[in-house]
């Protein structure tokens, strides 16, 4: 069973480790540009570190829910793979918005775009799941 499972663990992992790193660069620039807890507005490298973390950390249960549906009912491989990448551009989005608004819409797109394969798969193994049982 485990065998099964593996790679999404594994990007399970991967990502909350990528959320810390998150939550930690916010801790620096507190300190950097001192805006002590629980104030969230200051300079503006600060706010955009601030923000992009705080978006990531409102789409990571949407993510680790569709990685694992689709990886448990259409192909875990296909689905830790899409985990991978979305992974990836959340890293993008979030070095993007510390330099700049714009920066982050390339990234925010891709990303979006994988979140939409994994509906599918999760849709489509559910579909198939579902058929195959009645």
């Amino acid at each position: 069973m485990l065998h099964k499972i593996a790679l999404l663990a594994t990007v399970t992992i991967l990502g909350v480790l990528e959320q810390a790193y998150f939550a930690i660069q916010v801790i620096a620039f507190r300190r950097k540009f001192k805006v002590s807890p629980p104030i969230t507005s200051g300079p503006p490298e600060f706010e955009r570190i601030f923000r992009a973390q705080v978006n990531c950390s409102e789409y990571f249960p949407i993510f680790l829910s569709l990685l694992w549906v689709a990886g448990i009912f259409s192909h875990q491989a296909l689905a830790a793979f899409c985990g991978l990448i979305y992974l990836y551009a959340r890293y993008q989005y979030f070095r993007g918005y510390a330099h700049s608004a714009e920066r982050r819409l390339g990234p925010m797109y891709f990303s979006t775009g994988v979140l939409c394969v994994l509906i599918g798969l999760s849709v489509v193994g559910l579909l198939v799941h579902f058929v195959r049982r009645f």
